[in-house]
């Protein structure tokens, strides 16, 4: 059952990356698994309510049904209406993107933001997604509330990134990284530059809770054309004072306060 359970996340997983869908054969062979394996999990999944197959272009397709379950969780958890809008503010103070994440298990996943750029060039990538730890702001924010030990394990179960999908001064290696954090913890905040994307610059703070327990990080994100260092650096105060705030209004949700 496990196997089973194992592979039907992978092919939710897999359809998730492919919104235009994708075809039996293409996926089997994408996910390393038998043709006829993969067609009888789709049809569960399809029976299921999770999947579609749009028979014009023999493509299977997700459907919104999973989404709407996530969607749901976060309404109900109350994490939306406690940060949504402390992020607004702080959006509209730096005139960038603005995101909020939150610990899950091993990993940090974006559930909320704030559009500050009204004009120009905007930054808003995707939303629901893991956080690669190693070279994104939020991953160093989170990193650097750990030891080194701590922070390095955590790196290496994901593992770090492959150069060419990051920017120029992304870390490679453990002695590349920990400089990063150092200085994150040093400061209170994380802040990279052409280390997530090219021409991109981020930096984030944690969210403790009661008993110091990190729940997640803020960031605030944008062009190096207008987030330059020392841009970050004058709006640390703001975005350290929005994360106490969401930590402190954290009793409101009842996620927060089931980790807090």
């Amino acid at each position: 059952m496990s196997g089973i359970l194992e592979r039907s996340f992978k092919v939710l997983e897999h359809l998730a990356d492919h919104p235009e869908g994708t075809a039996l054969s293409a996926m089997a062979q994408e996910l390393a698994m038998p043709l006829s394996a993969t067609h009888r999990l789709l049809t569960e999944l399809i029976r299921c309510g999770y999947v579609r197959q749009e028979q014009s272009h023999s493509v299977y397709v997700l459907n919104i049904k999973l989404v709407s379950l996530g969607l749901r969780f976060l309404s109900n958890s109350g994490i939306v209406d406690v940060a949504q809008p402390l992020l607004d503010r702080l959006a509209a103070e730096s005139g960038e993107l603005v995101r909020l994440a939150v610990v899950d298990g091993d990993e940090l996943t974006f559930v909320a933001k704030a559009q500050g750029a009204t004009k120009g060039l905007r930054y808003d990538p995707d939303m629901g997604l893991s956080v690669n730890l190693s070279c994104s702001a939020a991953g160093h924010a989170w990193l650097s509330t750990m030891d080194d030990k701590q922070a390095l394990q955590r790196v290496n179960q994901q593992g770090f990134g492959k150069p060419e999908d990051f920017g120029p001064n992304a870390p490679k290696n453990a002695k590349a990284l920990l400089p990063f954090l150092h200085n994150a913890r040093a400061r209170g905040f994380s802040m990279i530059n052409e280390v997530f994307a090219p021409a991109m610059t981020a930096m984030a703070a944690p969210l403790r809770g009661n008993n110091n327990v990190v729940l997640g990080v803020i960031t605030i994100a944008g062009p190096l054309v207008r987030l330059t260092e020392k841009r970050m650096e004058a709006l640390g105060p703001n975005l350290l004072a929005t994360a106490d705030e969401v930590a402190h209004a954290s009793a409101a949700s009842a996620l927060f306060k089931r980790r807090a």
